[in-house]
């Protein structure tokens, strides 16, 4: 299994772009580590070496995606989220204890956050909801990319109509938070939500305007109607 690691940090390498790496840094607080390859190509390539993978059993998989996870390479990380979403529809219950590890030990930028909670801890939160109360613990910790995780992990849900008073929830919980990425992770959560359920959110939203941070009101408004968007932004 080893192998296919190898191949992948030397496709990698080979289809770095210097420029594009230059410019990734300036999207990112952090410190960060990558090839500089294009996104689209990461996953062309995640694509290809999978079929080489797909026929392992769970936990080999998962070791795979975890050893990608350690070395710190953003790339990687895309590789291992990747894989781990492919096999969606062979996760259970006990898979949320290890989920959760990765977000703890392995997420350091919005990226990486993202990547992981659109995704696979998406898709298990719509699968297995009795996890939902976990994810509200997220909402009140210390570290900013859980609290970002428990807005973001419930977008995969509210885009096919589950989870609204989830979501409200943990907007609550987060209102006012200090960190602008938490404030636009639950302002995302929002906007996606007010697609399909557009005057919950135009509400939720007027209610609260006055202590929302204007970066959360600003994303959270973003896909509404001009007239829905001047009302919400009245002081």
């Amino acid at each position: 299994m080893e192998k296919i690691i190898l191949k992948i940090r030397k496709q990698l390498k080979n289809n770095a772009d210097l420029e594009y790496k230059k410019n990734s840094y300036n999207f990112f607080r952090e410190e960060i580590r990558l090839y500089g390859v294009r996104t689209p190509v990461v996953r062309n390539i995640s694509k290809n070496y999978f079929s080489e993978i797909k026929d392992l059993n769970k936990k080999q998989i998962f070791s795979l995606c975890e050893e990608l996870l350690k070395s710190g390479y953003i790339e990687e990380s895309v590789v291992a989220f990747d894989w781990a979403y492919r096999i969606k529809n062979r996760y259970k219950k006990q898979d949320f204890k290890m989920f959760e590890l990765w977000l703890k030990k392995y997420i350091s930028n919005w990226g990486r956050c993202d990547d992981l909670c659109t995704h696979t801890l998406g898709y298990f939160l719509f699968k297995f909801p009795e996890f939902l109360p976990e994810i509200k613990l997220w909402a009140r910790s210390k570290n900013r990319w859980q609290r970002r995780a428990s807005a973001v992990s419930l977008i995969y849900s509210l885009k096919r109509k589950e989870h609204l008073d989830n979501a409200f929830f943990i907007a609550d919980i987060l209102l006012e938070d200090y960190d602008d990425l938490v404030q636009k992770g639950y302002g995302w959560m929002l906007k996606e939500a007010s697609s399909v359920y557009l005057n919950d959110v135009f509400n939720f939203v007027n209610k609260n305007k006055e202590k929302m941070p204007r970066t959360a009101l600003r994303y959270a408004i973003e896909k509404m109607p001009q007239k829905m968007k001047k009302e919400a932004m009245k002081k």
